[in-house]
């Protein structure tokens, strides 16, 4: 059978600890990276095209420290290789769009959700015996929900980048609610 589909085993504590040390890391990015593109949401400056393009080559390195952690215990390393792979890409897409403006950028940004919450999905419901995975799975779904309205949004008049500041800070949200569980599972060990 496909790993992709594979349940991955419960991961050791350390793999846990591992992990939740990278989700609170990502709430705190999401955070600080939300409030910065919100300031600046309404052009399409220096500014917030260097987060634009700072928010998925971040995604990539998660990915990678995930990727190395999860390697370990042959957990789902394809949809976090096409992870990175997508989140490679959308850098690509998101330096190219900036040049084209607002809208551009929330079609290639919805693209990139739709296709990235579908991979967060999934690689949470392979993970779902280990502690923490709901909020994942939930994120996943909703990113592949936002996604589709980034796409609609690019169509409308006088579009803004604030809706990709809320989206990032809501994703940070469930990062932080999967660190809280892990910890939670982690003490009940």
């Amino acid at each position: 059978m496909d790993s992709v589909l594979t349940a991955a085993p419960a991961p050791a504590v350390t793999d846990s600890a591992a992990l939740r040390r990278l989700y609170l890391v990502r709430f705190a990015f999401a955070a600080i990276w939300a409030a910065l593109l919100f300031a600046s949401a309404h052009t399409l400056g220096p500014l917030s095209a260097t987060l634009l393009v700072i928010y998925p080559l971040f995604d990539v390195a998660c990915a990678l420290v995930d990727l190395r952690s999860t390697r370990a215990n042959r957990g789902p390393v394809r949809g976090l290789h096409a992870n990175v792979a997508l989140s490679a890409l959308t850098t690509a897409g998101l330096v190219a769009a900036a040049t084209s403006g607002i809208p551009a950028v929330l079609r290639v940004w919805g693209a990139w959700a739709v296709t990235a919450g579908l991979v967060q999905l999934i690689v949470g419901v392979l993970r779902r015996g280990m502690a923490g995975q709901w909020p994942m799975i939930a994120s996943g779904g909703i990113s592949t929900l936002a996604g589709t309205s980034f796409i609609l949004q690019a169509g409308k008049d006088d579009p803004s980048l604030s809706s990709l500041a809320g989206y990032a800070f809501l994703g940070g949200v469930f990062f932080l609610v999967s660190a809280l569980r892990l910890r939670r599972a982690e003490k009940r060990r």
